[in-house]
């Protein structure tokens, strides 16, 4: 194709549209997330802000440490339980929120009122949008010692109230059930989109052949969302090394005796930075763990690929 053909479809209407359409995605995007990159280089710095410099002067001004700023991830005596706390729980979310909301959706999809499927839809799409600072005060209602639902009803029926914020092994399956709660709302919203958008008649066809909902479901939905489960599966796996700090932090009310099953590498790094008031520290570690799930997504990916060739995210 000439370039005078190419100036010409590129300068057409509808590409001048598009364009238009997608400049302010564009500048948000740049302003967001491109520009504020140069934080990175706090990361290797002893980064202080100098009198009469601002912050891009001390930045360039403050003194290069290298890696020392990653160390303290490591050295600590705790880094083997923040570690394992994070890559456990996340490996559990992953699952269980790739699970629970395809079923969801499926179940959803299933039901013949349709007014009722809206009001399920909406009761569990609810608890995405509420902060873990208010979901944090209706765990305490239910946990509170004095009087809290779970030991009013304890004592009720003769037995003795819990110090919940003080039991480790409660823990895990509190921080399991909360994030489940809130966020597969979410993920059944996706799937659900996907689910509509498939074609009638395939459906139709299968009836014909006598195939029962089970068969249709097995045979029909779950092969053609297949590849939107795999793009949410493998960014959700570019996570693995990130904790909500919400999830970790206000939940448990910052509870230093729930250290060994609520500590993740965020709250860890918070409570260091509190002590220091590093922010090297804070962007050594942001930077560490967006570098892990980059790799991550490109290992999920190939390993997808390797799998089945057809699907995967890029």
């Amino acid at each position: 194709m000439s370039k005078v053909k190419r100036k010409k479809k590129f300068l057409s209407r509808d590409d001048i549209e598009l364009t238009l359409l997608s400049l302010p995605t564009l500048i948000w995007f740049i302003v967001f997330s491109f520009i504020p990159m140069i934080g990175i280089l706090i990361a290797f710095k002893d980064f202080r802000i100098l009198p009469g410099q601002g912050f891009i002067g001390s930045l360039i001004s403050s003194e290069n440490v290298g890696l020392k700023n990653f160390e303290f991830l490591f050295k600590t005596p705790d880094a083997s339980i923040i570690i394992r706390n994070t890559l456990l729980y996340n490996t559990l979310f992953i699952i269980i929120g790739t699970v629970i909301p395809v079923v969801l959706a499926i179940a959803i999809t299933q039901l013949y009122s349709k007014k009722l499927a809206k009001i399920c839809q909406t009761a569990m799409f609810l608890p995405h949008f509420l902060s873990w600072v208010v979901v944090s005060y209706f765990v305490f209602s239910f946990l509170s010692y004095d009087k809290g639902i779970f030991n009013q009803i304890l004592t009720k029926f003769g037995g003795e109230p819990v110090q919940w914020y003080m039991e480790n092994k409660c823990w895990p399956y509190i921080i399991i059930f909360m994030n489940t709660w809130k966020g597969m709302g979410y993920g059944m919203v996706v799937y659900l989109a996907a689910i509509t958008g498939i074609d009638q008649s395939y459906y139709e066809a299968a009836l014909i052949d006598g195939a029962k909902k089970w068969e249709q479901i097995k045979y029909i939905t779950i092969p053609l969302i297949k590849p939107i489960i795999i793009i949410m599966f493998i960014m959700a796996v570019g996570n693995i090394f990130k904790s909500d700090f919400g999830l970790f932090y206000q939940v448990p009310r910052n509870s230093g005796l729930l250290f060994a099953t609520t500590a993740t590498i965020d709250t860890y790094v918070y409570k260091a930075i509190e002590g220091t008031g590093s922010m090297a520290m804070s962007s050594a570690a942001s930077f560490l763990q967006s570098v892990i799930g980059c790799i991550t997504i490109i290992i999920a990916n190939a390993i997808v690929k390797k799998i089945d060739g057809e699907n995967g995210l890029f």
